[in-house]
């Protein structure tokens, strides 16, 4: 029976699955997942896979068939292909889950062009991802094949749906590009959202440089119409190019809380704004720097200032103007038109907004800044606001090309899996490896549609490494999320995927007498990035922690300093190196909870289209480990907050961190709520939104909401910029 032939809603694999979310003697029924993931495989997988009597057929029939690239096979000699598979097949990978196995084939293998037929199974979509990524290095390939096939590294979907394939998307599917005060590069950012989102890409666009409603045009006062109505447009643009039809294009738009147009900007996603303004499916998000969270301490009035008037007195765009350092003498300045809020007023909005959608995303854009080692500004984020990097502003002709041609981000990520890399024969080997993997996604990716993207790419070659499984790999220990153990252990971890992604880097450069542009201007060059890891021990402190951590090479002091001489002497060739991106599909496949966030739910309950609920019990999940499975909804979010800032300390970007609520807080929930309602206010929001800003964090992402009724508001997240 042919895939087209199978009724989904009928299959036995899909029964068997939902059966896990109905108890029988008060237990979870989990051994109906590996029932529904066997007959899934035995019923759908097996019989409608193509298959071909030696790997020789198989490349020259998917070569000869346009479904592979044609050359990149042909850099290794066939005796290595067979080494390579033959290695792979000896790994016995299974799927552990239903969930797993579904993901894999109905997002990620190969069909026929009719759709009848799997071409490729895990091991085949593995070596693939290794022999691109290798680019001829046969070790590479090897040591790539092996921390893929064990799932110690997670390509980023674009990534590893999209290599090797004749017919593909972009290898990046995540975007950050920036808009000047002035109608050509206004048209010229339309036109770049336009191009990102015809190939998948989910887009941030900085509009913070834009005049504020009723600036004065050609010195004609009242004639600017602000930035609602560019952000009209650009969600137009997103709707209308749309991948075929396939999917809706993403967009996030950031304006800085210090923007005359803020209350706008945030009531522009209100339910109940107008039509003419209202959005429905662009995202925001605000920067946010230190001065406006000292106004707010004091409860003190602010004063928003015109983007125009600022780039006349300052000479250059609003988003580059330190407006914590400047805030007093642009107060003063006359020459800069102004207008007063109350602080703690423009935050309950924030807040309320929260409540209700979800948006808007948070940057710390100070935070981001001081901890930014590359020259440059950081001025905005992306659509899941876990990349943080420099951009250069471009100025556009008449005839849309460029005066000065800047530079934008293209997000190129991938994941650890935490409770596998813990087990890596060797941790540091494992790194340097993804390093160089997604250094040659780098060096491959050409967005030649959107000249700036592909200047940044060309001038930083940034890659941003991550994380996902820290939940699941707490339980399997009996640790509870949130606690000083689980805090130490995540701390430690990240250091060491900074230290040798900073060893990988640093190899990189010497190898290929090359750096990333302005090296000799970061805080690499001079040492002063490694300054904190020269004055104190970064490893474990606690007994449990150094037994986690027992037989992994732990860098200490010395190591560092050995580490810092190097990079000054010879360089680093990413700038960016790691970010935590939330993980979507990937997670699945992997059978990990995703990025270092809580779960929601023991079993999460899935809703996929044609085919209704399915539910992926989580990892590990046994009466041992379901006590250390608390609901996100259910832990402190300052517990969270301290997770993402142990990791933060060490995360050269930004991570995307999602705070819970439920519309009523349990009793004893937070400390804070003693003598309150229990009712979750806007005040509950800015309480943990300045506690995370004292932390150290640099961006929040959603706030998802557990309403009284059971529905979950601000809980959708793009899938083009997901892991």
């Amino acid at each position: 029976m042919a895939l087209s032939d199978i009724d989904l809603t009928k299959v036995k694999y899909f029964d068997l699955n939902n059966e896990v979310n109905i108890p029988r003697n008060g237990q979870i029924q989990l051994e109906k997942d590996q029932e529904a993931l066997a007959d899934f495989l035995k019923e759908n997988v097996e019989p409608n896979t193509k298959r071909f009597s030696s790997l020789k057929e198989r490349f020259a029939w998917l070569e000869d068939n346009d479904y592979i690239e044609r050359g990149f096979v042909d850099q290794y000699s066939p005796v290595f292909i067979e080494k390579l598979y033959a290695y792979l097949r000896d790994q016995d990978f299974h799927f552990h889950s239903f969930m797993a196995a579904y993901k894999f084939y109905a997002q990620y293998a190969l069909r026929t062009n009719d759709k009848e037929y799997y071409l490729e199974n895990y091991i085949d979509r593995v070596a693939m991802n290794a022999l691109y990524l290798a680019n001829g290095n046969e070790e590479l390939a090897m040591d790539l094949a092996d921390e893929i096939v064990h799932q110690r590294y997670q390509p980023a979907t674009p990534t590893f749906l999209n290599v090797g394939r004749k017919r593909r998307g972009e290898f990046v599917s995540c975007f950050v590009i920036q808009t000047t005060d002035d109608m050509n590069t206004i048209g010229r950012t339309i036109n770049s959202a336009l191009q990102l989102s015809k190939i998948g890409g989910g887009v941030g666009i900085n509009l913070s440089n834009l005049r504020e409603s009723g600036a004065p045009i050609k010195k004609i006062k009242g004639a600017a119409s602000g930035v609602v109505p560019v952000m009209k447009l650009l969600e137009d643009s997103f709707s209308y190019s749309n991948q075929l039809g396939q999917r809706q294009g993403a967009g996030v738009v950031y304006l800085s809380v210090f923007h005359p147009d803020i209350i706008e900007f945030l009531g522009a996603k209100k339910e109940n704004a107008d039509e003419k303004v209202r959005l429905k499916t662009l995202s925001l998000g605000i920067t946010v720097p230190d001065k406006f969270y000292e106004l707010v301490e004091k409860n003190e009035d602010m004063y928003l200032f015109s983007p125009y008037d600022v780039e006349r007195v300052y000479g250059k765009p609003f988003s580059y103007v330190d407006i914590t350092a400047e805030y007093d003498k642009m107060v003063a300045n006359d020459e800069i038109h102004k207008k007063k809020v109350n602080a703690r007023d423009l935050e309950d909005e924030i807040s309320k907004l929260q409540q209700e959608s979800g948006y808007p995303y948070i940057i710390n854009i100070d935070m981001v800044n001081r901890a930014n080692p590359i020259d440059g500004k950081v001025v905005s984020s992306n659509l899941c606001s876990e990349i943080a990097q420099v951009q250069i502003l471009s100025r556009v002709n008449d005839d849309q090309t460029y005066t000065t041609l800047g530079s934008d981000v293209s997000c190129n990520l991938g994941s650890t899996n935490i409770a596998n890399m813990m087990e890596s024969p060797d941790f540091g080997k494992s790194i340097r490896a993804m390093v160089r993997g997604l250094t040659r996604i780098s060096d491959a990716e050409h967005i030649e549609v959107v000249p700036t993207i592909e200047h940044g790419n060309t001038l930083y070659h940034s890659i941003g490494l991550g994380a996902m499984g820290l939940h699941g790999y707490l339980a399997k220990h009996h640790i509870q999320y949130g606690s000083p153990v689980a805090i130490e252990f995540t701390g430690v971890y990240f250091m060491l995927l900074n230290y040798w992604s900073l060893v990988a880097s640093n190899e990189l450069a010497r190898e290929r007498q090359a750096t990333f542009y302005d090296f000799d201007k970061s805080a690499y060059a001079d040492g002063s990035y490694f300054t904190k890891y020269v004055e104190r021990d970064w490893g474990p402190q606690s007994d449990v922690v150094k037994e986690l951590f027992d037989g992994i090479f732990i860098p200490g002091i010395a190591d560092w300093k050995k580490l810092r001489d190097q990079v000054m002497r010879d360089g680093l060739y990413n700038a960016y190196r790691m970010a935590v991106a939330p993980n979507g599909s990937t997670a699945y496949i992997n059978d990990s909870t995703a990025s270092i966030t809580p779960i929601v739910n023991r079993i999460e309950e899935r809703q996929e289209k044609m085919i209704g609920k399915i539910y992926y019990p989580a990892p590990y999940l046994s009466n041992d480990t379901l006590p250390y499975y608390k609901s996100a909804y259910d832990i402190d979010m300052r517990r969270v907050i301290d997770t993402y800032a142990a990791a933060q300390q060490h995360v050269d970007q930004s991570m995307s961190l999602t705070i819970f609520m439920r519309s009523t807080i349990p009793a004893g929930l937070y400390e804070w709520k003693d003598g309150r309602t229990d009712k979750m206010t806007t005040r509950d929001l800015n309480i943990l939104r300045h506690y995370a800003y004292q932390k150290g964090i640099k961006s929040i992402y959603y706030v998802r909401t557990f309403t009284d009724d059971q529905d979950e508001i601000g809980a959708n997240q793009c899938e083009s910029c997901v892991i």
